[in-house]
């Protein structure tokens, strides 16, 4: 039930900011957004259409179309969503922010829309739209959330280019860019780290030296060489970005013909390393 309590309470901060950023901001300096809600706002420049009513309407269909697709708890909260955005799209009317610079009100959305929809989906719902979309997406083809997000966006901001003008457009492409990246950043960059496969035949030393100078862990996998028929075993041990250097220098100097392989890790839990949420099931 705590759980509960605690993604509706993150789902309605999200929608108000949405909502703040689509009616202070997009709409009073005449901006465009990806997503459904660009598509409504194209509705609204050109028909004088309600953004709340519509949005809801529109929303309400993708959610049908997506229910037995999607989880049946994220439509519940997607739908608390979409309806907290329509009803704060309706009531709330902040001050309008209209900077002398266009780049200043792309950067203000970016970075509002992207909080905004972060905080949502960590709360297990969407902000409707082609969020459902994308999330179908993610769900049938593996494509991250994010990207899934902004090719959509791109297609409807296409259309959109055409009544608010290219400059616009442009600017508005901007806008939709950096929320991408804050969305990345809130759902799976919050902890990035380094991964690193060492081989070696002296792997226990290289192992030892970790723990001592770098104060991390190693877990040592059974490997086999296909070429040489012999086992091998690898090293795997996770690091932060700092401490890249470091390790690459402490396994040379041990061994010098390691082979080593590094990747980037989006996220790492677990004793050792810090997260911003965890959401068991």
């Amino acid at each position: 039930m705590k759980k509960h309590i605690q993604n509706i309470l993150l789902i309605v901060i999200g929608a108000a900011i949405f909502a703040v950023s689509v009616n202070s901001i997009i709409i009073p300096n005449a901006l465009g957004q990806g997503g459904i809600t660009g598509f409504v706002l194209f509705l609204n420049y050109t028909t004088r259409a309600n953004i709340a009513i519509t949005s809801f309407i529109i929303n309400v269909l993708l959610l049908i179309i997506g229910w037995k697709i999607l989880d049946k708890l994220t439509i519940i909260y997607t739908l608390i969503a979409t309806s907290t955005i329509s009803l704060f799209l309706e009531f709330i009317h902040l001050p309008h922010f209209i900077p002398d610079s266009s780049i200043t009100a792309s950067i203000a959305i970016g970075i509002l829309v992207g909080i905004s929809v972060g905080v949502v989906v960590v709360g297990n719902g969407s902000t409707g739209g082609t969020d459902i979309i994308a999330l179908i997406i993610n769900k049938l083809t593996g494509i991250s959330f994010s990207n899934a997000l902004f090719i959509l966006d791109l297609i409807i901001v296409t259309l959109l280019t055409f009544v608010i003008g290219l400059e616009n457009g442009i600017i508005t492409i901007i806008s939709i860019y950096i929320s991408t990246q804050i969305i990345n950043f809130i759902l799976a960059g919050l902890n990035p780290k380094q991964a690193f496969y060492i081989v070696s035949k002296n792997y226990d030393e290289i192992g030892n030296a970790i723990m001592k100078d770098i104060n991390r862990g190693c877990t040592v996998l059974k490997g086999y060489g296909f070429y040489s028929k012999e086992e091998r075993n690898v090293l795997f041990v996770v690091v932060s970005r700092r401490q890249v250097l470091q390790l690459q220098r402490l396994v040379q100097s041990i061994d010098p013909n390691a082979f080593v392989t590094v990747s980037t890790v989006q996220e790492v839990h677990g004793e050792g390393f810090t997260y911003f949420l965890n959401n068991p099931t």
